[in-house]
């Protein structure tokens, strides 16, 4: 019984090396093309909230792509760099206007 088992056990490693390895020169599956964001950030107009709901980012064996999530990363920040510098363009015009152009809405014309 134990030679049985042993050669049973010997033909188990051997047929599931054979599947890892696989058939010599002709591959059991095609090579798989690597992961990469489908839908990446809209480069013709500005990142709304819905880009980023709908971004998905391809997931590797140890977890994201380092290189995708440094190119969402670095197109966000540049994005809300821009943002807070109109921000502070508007701010600062506002800040300059005249007072007298200044509309009262408490006032009634009459």
């Amino acid at each position: 019984m134990f030679w049985f088992l042993l050669i049973a056990l010997v033909v188990v490693v051997a047929a599931v090396t054979l599947a890892v390895v696989g058939g010599g020169a002709e591959a059991v599956l095609p090579e798989a093309e690597p992961d990469r964001v489908a839908d990446a950030l809209p480069e013709s107009r500005p990142v709304v909230g819905a880009d980023i709901d709908a971004l998905r980012l391809p997931v590797a064996p140890r977890g994201y792509r380092m290189s995708e999530v440094d190119d969402v990363l670095d197109r966000l920040a540049a994005e809300l760099a821009e943002r807070d510098a109109r921000i502070a363009e508007l701010t600062a015009a506002r800040a300059q206007a005249p007072a007298d152009r200044a509309v009262d809405l408490t006032k009634d014309e009459r």
